[in-house]
């Protein structure tokens, strides 16, 4: 199993649609949300190409936002291969 760790943006939360539209992905197992974070498990990946698409709202106006990070790693082994990647707001 792989999971997908999204930690979101200060003063953003999912939208509820976006977490819908994940859960009705065949190749998404399960989606937790805790506190900041997002967990999106999969089942398996495969050498095809996934594109995963998470919509934000902003509850709270926070300035000097950080970047936030997504990291992605297999389940029974968390400490081997890691793919991290941080990004800001996109409009």
């Amino acid at each position: 199993m792989v999971i997908i760790e999204v930690s979101l943006l200060s003063g953003f939360i999912m939208t509820s649609r976006s977490r819908m539209l994940l859960e009705n992905r065949t190749i998404v197992k399960k989606i937790e949300v805790k506190a900041n974070v997002v967990y999106i498990y999969l089942e398996k990946l495969s050498d095809e190409s996934q594109t995963f698409t998470l919509q934000l709202e902003q509850v709270i106006q926070v300035k000097n936002l950080k970047p936030a990070s997504i990291k992605i790693y297999d389940y029974y082994q968390p400490g081997g291969l890691q793919i991290s990647y941080s990004s800001g707001v996109v409009s």
